[in-house]
């Protein structure tokens, strides 16, 4: 079939029902495809946006919601543990020397030297140091005597009722060779818990 370009000569928009059909035809194409345009621009493509956008607000709640659903299913269990870590809370702040207690540390420290052997040089607080939540209570200690003398004295300060912790460590030697020359170095530490923070 052979289509005839002299038909689409002289057309005129006034007098459209006189257009021959494939014209006719051609036109209607062309309109649909305008108004589908003009319709998606106006009315589909926003709603499209808004869609995408709902979607992902319905992802983000599900996944709120996933978290949620964990948290109120082991509600129970959570809550066993969390008067679990208030119980061992409040035992590790009874472990933490109350400020009538820290002089007698000093004595407690003293008596656990000397029962492993040891010679203080040194033994004095030195000043607090403030935390968020806690004071630093520092202790600096100087002994003397054998190497494995201090390993015990380190295990009898680790085994006292109050917590303290080491820090710091140097040992040396003097030069006359004797095992009973050693010199140790440390900082003990003890901590206050502090009230309202």
């Amino acid at each position: 079939m052979d289509l005839d370009l002299s038909q689409f000569d002289n057309l005129d928009l006034n007098n459209i029902g006189q257009w021959p059909k494939a014209a006719k035809i051609i036109l209607a194409i062309v309109l649909v495809a305008f108004v589908s345009y003009f319709v998606y621009y106006l009315l589909v493509s926003d709603k499209l946006v808004e869609l995408e956008r709902e979607a992902a607000q319905e992802s983000k709640l599900k996944t709120d919601y996933q978290a949620k659903y964990f948290v109120a299913a082991n509600l129970e269990l959570f809550r066993e543990q969390m008067l679990e870590a208030e119980e061992l809370f409040s035992k590790q702040i009874k472990r933490l020397p109350e400020s009538h207690e820290t002089p007698g540390l000093l004595d407690d420290i003293t008596f656990v030297g000397t029962t492993s052997r040891l010679d203080f040089v040194k033994l004095n607080w030195q000043p607090e140091i403030q935390q968020e939540f806690y004071t630093e209570l520092p202790i600096e200690v100087r002994v003397t005597g054998a190497y494995h003398d201090f390993g015990e004295f380190v295990s009898k300060i680790s085994g006292l009722p109050r917590i303290v912790t080491l820090h710091d460590f140097s040992i040396v030697g003097d030069d006359n060779g004797f095992e009973n020359s050693l010199t140790l170095t440390l900082q003990a530490k003890t901590y206050k818990y502090r009230e309202g923070k």
